[in-house]
């Protein structure tokens, strides 16, 4: 136990919402929402939505009961060792650490793209070209910085980081509700085109539903930073799912009346020209960028968190070096899962706007690996602990446990079998077996370094308040 640090409690309800909803809602809204029209059709994307979100609200149930009976740093790693020992554990988070990263490392693309519609970025010394894109050091060096900004936010302590997520989740919401209320206010009816196109159209945005609202599970992340009752955790994560759903259906709506087709697919930022289309000044475009700025930002700065959380918890768990487990004396923050996290972030700028949709992809299918497992161990400590405390208890468990687990093979098979959606050779798959790789070997240098025997592990995990007495 005197190895064992622990995360302050500092944040509140107020912060736990904006940081999943900041999460959920970063830039794809911004670049996809019209897209996601043109291929399912406004009725058929929401449905996509409304049917995807729903398979996220059982898999947020099983997240919400676990976070609340074990509100430990870690969130898939706790539950996972807790149903299926150290080797699913490992590769439960490690493979969440990868759906948080690949969204944070395409966000120095996503913030050079905002911010060259507003003041254009100079395309000087090209350093390479990465599947026909070239990438551009003024690019690269906006995305580096901002990495570095919000690293050093986020070195600074939760509640800093905190409070910078609820003002900028509040731009985002002000931004996107004037973009949703001018399509009703200027747009046309006429300008939705086709309602619904087919079941191809419906399927291709439904298998990239779970992506978008990748962001609540950030809560179990962060849920022992939370000052929060153990039961409110639980209906913090189920509100977070139904809000980020509703965002990206309200935009969507927007969207379709603002402006016709040809400018929603066609123009190099979707909501942006369609909110100056609508609204009859560019200036409305650099005010919704503005937005979409902060959107980033809050998402980047989500995923940093969590991606730093679960690596901090497999470092205290030895399953990493110890260096990852350890806190700055001061501000109470995993320092070296941080700046592993600003490196490979600031890395993502390097590959180019390509790379934006090989890491959507990447972090899509990680996630539902995530929820896979997550839904496994939900069954098996159903099973095994039938009298563990469960502040937050759902009716129905084991069925909904075994419709997410059906539902999540689903979601896999669809991304390894040939669909539209499926990962592709040689960067997708490239990503992945890099990412597994870099686990291995820090793995096997916690190993060498750090020979731990489940008791100790049991106690570096749960600590003496979680632990099960019988493996101690």
């Amino acid at each position: 136990m005197n190895e064992r640090q622990s995360l302050r409690r500092v944040l509140g309800r107020t912060d736990v919402i904006a940081l999943a909803i900041g999460t959920m809602i970063g830039w794809g809204w911004i670049m996809l929402a019209g897209n996601w029209v043109s291929q399912a059709g406004l009725i058929g994307a929401i449905g996509a939505f409304v049917t995807g979100a729903a398979f996220c609200l059982l898999v947020g149930v099983t997240y919400a009961e676990l976070t609340a009976a074990l509100p430990i740093a870690g969130g898939e790693m706790v539950f996972a060792y807790r149903a299926l020992g150290y080797k699913f554990s490992w590769f439960a988070s490690w493979t969440v650490a990868l759906a948080y990263l690949g969204v944070a490392a395409w966000e120095g693309i996503a913030i050079a793209t905002a911010i060259d519609y507003i003041i254009p970025l100079p395309n000087f010394v090209t350093l390479w070209s990465v599947s026909g894109d070239p990438v551009s050091l003024p690019w690269a060096v906006v995305g580096a910085f901002c990495t570095l900004l919000l690293s050093i936010l986020n070195h600074f302590g939760a509640r800093p980081t905190a409070i910078f997520q609820v003002m900028a989740t509040s731009a985002i919401i002000l931004v996107g509700f004037m973009f949703f209320f001018g399509g009703i206010a200027y747009g046309d009816v006429e300008n939705i085109g086709v309602f619904i196109t087919d079941k191809i159209g419906y399927f291709a945005v439904l298998m990239i539903v779970p992506s978008m609202l990748i962001g609540f599970d950030i809560i179990p992340q962060s849920a022992e930073e939370m000052n929060l009752p153990r039961r409110e955790i639980g209906k913090v994560l189920m509100a977070s799912i139904l809000l980020g759903a509703g965002w990206y259906i309200l935009m969507m709506i927007g969207i379709s009346l603002s402006a016709p087709e040809e400018i929603r697919n066609t123009t190099p930022i979707p909501i942006a020209d369609c909110m100056a289309y609508a609204f009859g000044e560019k200036g409305f475009g650099d005010l919704l960028i503005l937005g979409g700025i902060c959107a980033i930002l809050t998402s980047w700065n989500g995923f940093m968190m969590g991606a730093t959380r679960i690596i901090f918890a497999m470092g205290r768990a030895r399953m990493l070096p110890k260096a990852f487990g350890e806190l700055h004396p001061k501000y109470n923050t995993p320092t070296a899962a941080i700046w592993l996290v600003a490196i490979i972030s600031a890395g993502g700028s390097l590959l180019g706007k390509n790379a934006l949709l090989w890491l959507v992809h990447v972090s899509a299918f990680e996630g539902v690996l995530a929820y896979l497992t997550v839904s496994i161990s939900f069954l098996l400590i159903r099973k095994n602990e039938p009298d563990l405390n469960r502040p937050f208890k759902t009716h129905f468990g084991i069925l909904i446990g075994n419709f997410v687990m059906i539902g999540a093979i689903i979601f896999v098979c669809m991304f390894i079998i040939s669909s539209p959606i499926s990962l592709q050779w040689p960067y997708e798959w490239m990503i992945i077996l890099l990412w597994y790789m870099l686990g291995v070997i820090f793995t096997f240098i916690a190993i060498k370094k750090d020979k731990v025997t489940t008791p100790i592990r049991e106690i570096l995990i749960f600590g003496d308040v979680y632990a099960r007495k019988e493996k101690l």
